[in-house]
């Protein structure tokens, strides 16, 4: 049970979106702690696909085993990557990186006003994450030693199947199974990254404090997996967007006490469909998972 005021006010009036209109969540009990949340209504007013699943200690899902284009939810994981090998003393926060006209792409709001001086890991990290500045992701790419060393950290975490093959921008373009992830792979890789249970985080206290800060300090996708979490409750996510309706969401809600419920959600909207309505529709999602988690 939930304590206190919820986001779920940022839903108000989304009857015309048929997203308040779905009614009680739907479950389908498949084993004891597995339930599949029925996210088919959700799908069916909005349109699109929606992929879910949510952990703590039970799982729900909904299409948790399809791909999905990650866009920008990767760069989570490439902070975790670029902090591991600070933490394996291969890298450094304060090592500074020339910034050049060359690294430009589309989105850089931290990266274009240095062209011509530097950034620190630190501070391509945090732009990466914070504002998912593209050119610093890429850097960060360039700096581990490229894609396939990338992709080889995916696979260095039991994650066999999230495919690598892009960098930015040219990533968020639908390719078949090129740069896309499960919702269920991503929970796997969270679980991973933050632990649970008897698994231990793979970053040390210090690094995972910043990691933390950068995805709770995010301004982007308030409206998304946080508008359908108790306002006092943490959420520490990266979001992902995408020019054909890829709206996505990852992260880590972190309930005022109880268990860390990991999450990720993805949704392949129509393209014609408004932000503010793709982000009402995770936001609902989430809701739904939470309630079927046994949080209401």
């Amino acid at each position: 049970m939930t304590t206190g005021t919820d986001r779920r006010s940022v839903l108000t009036g989304l009857g015309a979106l048929g997203v308040a209109g779905c009614g009680d969540v739907s479950e389908i009990k498949v084993t004891p702690g597995v339930w599949e949340v029925d996210l088919s209504a959700l799908e069916a007013a909005n349109g699109g696909r929606i992929g879910l699943e949510a952990r703590d200690w039970n799982m729900v899902s909904w299409r948790a085993q399809e791909r999905f284009n990650y866009c920008s939810t990767f760069k989570l994981f490439l902070a975790v990557a670029t902090l591991q090998r600070v933490q394996r003393g291969e890298e450094r926060l304060d090592r500074a990186v020339q910034i050049t006209a060359a690294d430009m792409v589309s989105h850089a709001p931290i990266t274009e006003p240095a062209v011509g001086s530097t950034l620190t890991i630190r501070e391509l990290c945090k732009g990466t994450v914070e504002v998912s500045d593209n050119p610093a992701a890429n850097i960060l790419i360039r700096e581990l030693g490229g894609l396939d060393i990338w992709r080889a950290w995916y696979r260095s975490i039991g994650d066999q199947s999230t495919t690598v093959d892009r960098v930015e921008p040219m990533m968020n373009r639908k390719d078949g199974d090129k740069d896309t992830i499960t919702p269920s792979q991503a929970v796997t890789n969270l679980t991973r990254v933050f632990g649970a249970g008897e698994i231990p985080p793979v970053l040390n206290p210090e690094l995972m404090a910043l990691l933390r800060g950068w995805l709770i300090a995010s301004p982007t996708g308030g409206n998304r997996i946080k508008g359908g979490t108790p306002t006092n409750w943490t959420v520490a996510h990266k979001t992902g967007t995408g020019g054909r309706g890829q709206t996505n969401d990852i992260g880590v809600i972190e309930p005022v006490s109880g268990e860390r419920i990991r999450i990720a959600i993805y949704y392949d909207a129509p393209e014609s469909l408004p932000v503010e309505r793709r982000e009402a529709v995770i936001a609902e999602a989430t809701r739904m998972a939470l309630k079927a988690l046994g949080h209401d």
